[in-house]
């Protein structure tokens, strides 16, 4: 699956520490899901959809 999670982050210049404390999970978390090592839980997707204020079709795409 591919995302905007790393552009989005960098746009309110958060870093993966910022973001993490926001969405209550590891920075580790945070890295994995921006460089696709992992695919965020659908509860998990929404949090991060209601805290950038987007749907999360326009964060999250299929991958090729």
């Amino acid at each position: 699956m591919n995302n905007r999670l790393k552009v989005l982050r960098a746009e309110r210049n958060w870093s993966q520490a910022d973001l993490a404390e926001r969405l209550d999970v590891s920075r580790q978390s945070v890295n994995a899901i921006e460089t696709g090592k992992y695919d965020p839980s659908l509860p998990l997707a929404f949090r991060i959809s209601d805290l950038f204020g987007l749907p999360i079709e326009d964060i999250f795409q299929r991958g090729e």
